[in-house]
């Protein structure tokens, strides 16, 4: 055997290489423009905003400006934690967050399968209407709301409601701190559990109803249906909002704590927030760099619950993870 042949036979062994195919940018031309609007959206809205974080470290002085203002490292950090409040209002954004994210993923739920039980259109699109429409409902236009409920002279459940309970005094709602983590969930419960649940319905809507044929000629019945197919298969939606949701877990809901109660100093001790209390040192001492402080100690902390909750999850089921 020659050389020759054996070059030959050696080089086809060798795995022809093949060519990169080019990307064809024309053909994919009109969704790449519609997706333009909505980037500039993003980074003008998102990522642009992120050079602020600056002023967390600096003693702003408007005369300077924000790049030329001092810089004091961790001060503002400091002057956010050393205060006398911050035990409270970090307990209070806590635990409020974390009673809504559990009580209100169950009540969502709960509100989807209901609507999943209605088989009649007309019907359907009138519950979800209704259900849909106080998350429509501006703060400002609900504080107004409760407090038709609460007012203390003229209040629905003092007029009318507890005299027929046998309490004839009437109670200082706007006084009493004890009742309002009960009024403060119920609010928002029902100003956005039927919104909430939007999402797990369209879940639900996407089960093949073959498995719930077979479930019934096995004789099985509607709340083993739901225990055995529907909650399994709505899981990793369930999952993920979850993390989504985890992320703001040291963010509260402006409207419900400050409008509500219509910033009652009285209620201090269940209603502030981290929020409630940067917004009235805002506007009381015009502390800007504290503002600023609190809201990359909230952007971090809930960076690190996304991570942490993710990692868990994917742990245990990898198609759950949000990533």
């Amino acid at each position: 055997m020659n050389q020759g042949t054996t070059v030959s036979r050696s080089a086809a062994i060798v795995p022809k290489r093949k060519k990169k195919k080019k990307y064809d940018y024309r053909k994919y031309s009109p969704l790449l423009i519609m997706m333009i609007p909505g980037l500039l959206y993003l980074f003008i809205n998102n990522f642009l905003p992120m050079l602020g974080i600056a002023i967390a470290f600096k003693d702003i002085n408007f005369a300077k400006g924000i790049w030329q203002s001092d810089w004091i490292g961790f001060k503002n950090f400091e002057y956010l934690f050393k205060t006398t409040d911050a035990y409270i209002i970090t307990r209070n954004t806590i635990l409020y967050n974390l009673f809504f994210l559990v009580a209100g993923t169950f009540l969502s739920f709960i509100c989807a399968i209901f609507l999943n039980e209605i088989k009649k259109k007309g019907l359907l699109r009138a519950y979800q209407a209704i259900i849909s429409m106080p998350h429509l409902i501006s703060w400002v236009i609900l504080s107004y709301l409760v407090y038709a409920f609460l007012s203390v002279d003229n209040g629905l459940l003092n007029k009318t409601i507890l005299p027929l309970l046998g309490i004839k005094d009437g109670i200082s709602w706007y006084y009493e701190a004890k009742y309002w983590p009960v009024i403060l969930s119920l609010v928002h419960f029902w100003k956005g559990v039927g919104y909430s649940s939007i999402v797990f319905f369209a879940a639900l809507l996407g089960i093949n109803e073959e498995y719930y044929e077979a479930a019934r000629i096995d004789g099985a019945s509607r709340w083993k249906q739901i225990a055995h197919i529907t909650l399994p298969l709505v899981v990793p939606v369930i999952i993920i909002m979850t993390l989504l949701q985890m992320g703001r877990i040291f963010y509260s809901d402006f409207g419900l704590f400050y409008q509500v109660p219509l910033n009652s100093g009285a209620l201090f001790e269940t209603t502030a927030t981290i929020d409630t209390y940067v917004f009235n040192g805002l506007t009381g001492s015009g502390d800007i760099g504290m503002s600023a402080a609190a809201g990359v100690y909230q952007s971090i902390v809930g960076f690190i619950l996304v991570i942490t909750v993710n990692y868990l999850v994917r742990r245990k089921n990898k198609d759950s993870a949000l990533f």
